[in-house]
């Protein structure tokens, strides 16, 4: 099997060729921030230590609200920066993470549509997709790296099958819309069998093209010799064509008794 790697982006393929096949993978690493790490950073809360940022009652505060509503107001603000306290919780990923999975997810979709164009070209010759994977700050895993093996090999005794299969290869080698250089060197690896095959099977077609011009030529040769012999014998009289039919029986001592031996050749003319 050959192995049909990924996208040609961020990193280079891997690839282990085997005799009949060969493999290789799209293989990326996306730079890993200390900070995304699974665990959310951790969310600071103002407290009463830093009377600074305590909530402090104001003639200004009251006069936003009915008199009587201060408490009231102060409690809405207070859920207000829980409930922003919570969302951020529940995301968990500052700037630099949120850009690391918005990359993650992209390469994911990339990298799975590229092996899907190998296997979809490749049908019968083509194996299973796999991927690696790398978990991304969210605590998901996606795809950055795939592989998709597919055999080159060759037909045995049949270089006009090999010729076929090998065309089907280097097609599905090229399916993707970028093939990487595992893609193309696989495609060159098909290539190379199937002029292989080709040649085998033009020396098998020159050797049956010389053997059928052999048993035309004995055919027509046959056949001018039966013309010839039907044109002597059209020119002969039926008297002449039975006196040469009694004289060979004659030599050959199956004529009758009454022909003696010395009279010899009976003139044939007409």
């Amino acid at each position: 099997m050959s192995p049909l790697s990924s996208l040609p982006a961020i990193s280079a393929f891997s690839a282990v060729t085997g005799s009949a096949s060969s493999s290789a993978g799209y293989q990326s690493e996306f730079p890993r921030n200390s900070s995304s790490s699974l665990a959310a950073p951790a969310l600071r809360e103002s407290g009463n230590t830093d009377d600074s940022n305590a909530e402090q009652p104001s003639e200004a505060g009251n006069q936003a609200v009915p008199a009587g509503d201060g408490s009231e107001a102060a409690g809405e603000n207070r859920k207000a920066g829980a409930a922003d306290v919570s969302g951020q919780a529940a995301g968990g990923l500052d700037e630099a993470e949120l850009e690391e999975l918005a990359e993650l997810k992209a390469r994911d979709l990339e990298v799975r549509a590229h092996e899907a164009a190998h296997q979809a070209v490749g049908g019968q010759y083509a194996g299973a997709m796999s991927f690696t994977y790398q978990r991304g700050p969210d605590g998901a895993q996606y795809a950055v790296g795939g592989e998709v093996s597919i055999d080159v090999s060759s037909v045995n005794g049949d270089p006009q099958a090999t010729i076929e299969k090998m065309r089907v290869v280097r097609a599905a080698a090229m399916a993707p819309a970028e093939p990487s250089g595992q893609d193309r060197a696989v495609a060159a690896q098909a290539m190379q069998v199937m002029l292989q095959a080709q040649s085998e099977l033009a020396s098998e077609q020159g050797a049956q093209a010389t053997s059928q011009a052999g048993d035309s030529e004995d055919s027509s040769v046959n056949a001018r010799s039966d013309t010839r012999l039907q044109e002597s014998i059209s020119g002969l009289s039926p008297r002449a064509i039975e006196q040469a039919r009694n004289a060979y029986q004659d030599i050959a001592g199956f004529g009758s008794a009454s022909v003696s031996s010395s009279a010899g050749f009976l003139p044939v003319s007409a």
